[in-house]
């Protein structure tokens, strides 16, 4: 009995998904939950597996295919029980024992155009007959592909832009939805950016002392992206603005702290969401912040995940960038842009100090959050940043 390869459900939030990579072709042997598929939406990839062992059929939707939920896209054929003939023979199979070491595809279109595999000429590394092989082979009328030729004949002249070439690749669902966002961003709010320098030598002071006490007791590193989140849940209580949202001719407060942070992939920028910030600790966010990215890298986020988020951080300053203006994540109305520490000479009591300075740069929506709540949520960040101890006491 055939079994149907069918698209997963998708989430309610996304319309339909496209076929992204096919881990088998047709005739492999796969086995009970062994990914078939790649399914990418315009936020997770989606994974295919076999629902039973047995051999892959005919497969419908092919990559880059747009395909809907509980489409069907391919057919499995049942692995036969042992001892058991099977009544139909796989098309791959090949009786000859010169198939040996032939690809599926190959073997696949030897077996439709009954040839003989010893007539065919490889080509391919080490002798190996190739599917272009076995392509040519047919064109020729069952001629066998002509022997390479031992000694190349002289090259013609190059042309002067000779040896330019371009690479045509289509954009991924992720970086077109991305592109949309962006634009979406640039074209319906009023954007504007605050920059504010931060002298980081308290944290790394801190980090420096306690460091290896926090990571004998949670497991984990102390790393700068806790200090960043406190300071950030702590400045959006005092600056309600920050933390609402635009919907229609209403503003909408929100009384909980999803932080969203931007995790760099393979795959494109995405912003998985820390919820109730307000409730984690320094050890707690630098666990869940390594699980989202570590998730992000191998593409195993899931919508929840990735949806919601009431404010962004982002970080450039992993990849070395000293400043930039960070592009606002809608719905949200702001995001904070953290970038590289660097020593630099500072004017410290009427004295010249190299100290390891950072820049800070808000991005915000002007509809809704003025410059008085915007500058004032750049400085309360500033200050509980270079004065640790503020975020014990909450002064």
């Amino acid at each position: 009995m055939t079994i149907e390869i069918k698209v997963p459900d998708l989430p309610e939030s996304v319309a339909d998904a496209t076929i992204a990579t096919w881990h088998k072709k047709p005739g492999d042997l796969v086995a009970r939950d062994e990914v078939l598929v790649d399914i990418e939406t315009d936020k997770v990839v989606l994974e295919v597996p076999a629902p039973e062992a047995g051999v892959l059929g005919d497969i419908l939707q092919s990559e880059g295919a747009t395909v809907l939920s509980r489409q069907l896209i391919a057919m499995l054929k049942p692995a036969p029980v042992a001892g058991e003939e099977t009544k139909e023979k796989p098309v791959e199979a090949v009786a000859d024992d010169a198939a040996d070491g032939l690809s599926p595809s190959v073997r696949r279109l030897v077996a439709e155009h009954d040839i003989d595999v010893a007539k065919l000429t490889g080509t391919g590394k080490g002798g190996r007959v190739t599917k272009e092989d076995v392509e040519a082979f047919i064109k020729g009328g069952n001629k066998p592909a002509a022997a390479p030729v031992a000694a190349a004949a002289p090259a013609a002249p190059v042309a002067p832009l000779a040896g330019r070439t371009e690479k045509r690749v289509p954009m991924t669902r992720l970086r077109k939805r991305i592109a949309e966002r962006l634009l979406e961003a640039k074209n319906t709010t009023a954007m504007l950016t605050t920059f504010n320098e931060i002298n980081m030598a308290p944290i790394m002071k801190l980090r420096k002392q306690y460091g290896e006490i926090f990571e004998k007791k949670h497991g984990i590193k102390l790393g700068f992206m806790s200090f960043y989140v406190k300071a950030v849940v702590e400045s959006l209580k005092r600056y309600p603005e920050v933390n609402a949202a635009l919907d229609g001719d209403d503003i909408v407060y929100h009384n909980y702290f999803d932080v969203s942070i931007a995790v760099s992939t393979p795959r494109g920028l995405v912003t998985p969401v820390l919820r109730d910030c307000d409730n984690m600790s320094l050890a707690d966010i630098e666990k869940a912040i390594k699980d989202l990215a570590g998730k992000g890298r191998d593409g195993k986020l899931t919508v929840d995940e990735l949806t919601g988020g009431n404010f962004t951080i982002t970080n450039g300053g992993v990849f070395g960038s000293l400043m930039s203006t960070p592009i606002i994540n809608p719905p949200q109305s702001a995001i904070l842009g953290m970038h590289k520490i660097q020593d630099r000479p500072m004017a410290v009591d009427g004295k010249v100090e190299i100290l390891p300075m950072m820049y800070l740069a808000l991005s915000y929506d002007h509809r809704i959050i003025d410059g008085r709540e915007s500058v004032g949520f750049l400085v309360s960040i500033k200050e509980l940043l270079e004065d640790p101890t503020r975020l014990l006491l909450d002064v």
